[in-house]
């Protein structure tokens, strides 16, 4: 029974080993994924910095420090 026990457990920590070596991500996928970032930032800073918007937000700025208390 014990040496059952044992055999089970050795195989689920040697899975485990194995599972945690492949955990990562590899360089090409890092750099797909800063590209991705940088690409998200740029059109989200196109975005924020477009008239419309960014009067916007100024707007809400504005109400929100001459709000009284």
């Amino acid at each position: 029974m014990y040496q059952v026990v044992r055999a089970r457990m050795r195989a689920l920590v040697c899975r485990a080993r194995g599972a945690r070596r492949d955990a990562g991500m590899v360089t090409s996928e890092y750099a797909m994924g800063i590209v991705a970032a940088v690409a998200f930032a740029a059109v989200l800073y196109k975005v924020l910095t477009s008239g419309p918007v960014s009067a916007e937000l100024q707007d809400i700025v504005k109400r929100a420090l001459d709000a009284r208390m």
